[in-house]
């Protein structure tokens, strides 16, 4: 019986944990947007990427001739 004195207060400090984990996850906005990234996996983006550089036609042709590939 005496256990229980001490598993009280445990749990009590587990619970006003867990309701601080979740007001800080409240207030930092991780609850904002929920459906963006369960529906962006349906979507192909086949945008250039803004580092990325296109690679000019003549550049291509002599790497596919150096390859052996026809054009």
């Amino acid at each position: 019986m005496e256990i229980i004195y001490v598993l009280i207060p445990i749990a009590m400090i587990f619970v006003a944990i867990a309701v601080m984990v979740f007001f800080w996850a409240v207030k930092s906005e991780q609850f904002d947007d929920l459906d963006r990234q369960s529906v962006s996996i349906l979507f192909d983006e086949d945008t250039v990427k803004p580092n990325s550089h296109p690679v000019p036609e003549k550049e291509q042709a002599e790497a596919a001739q150096e390859k052996g590939m026809p054009l």
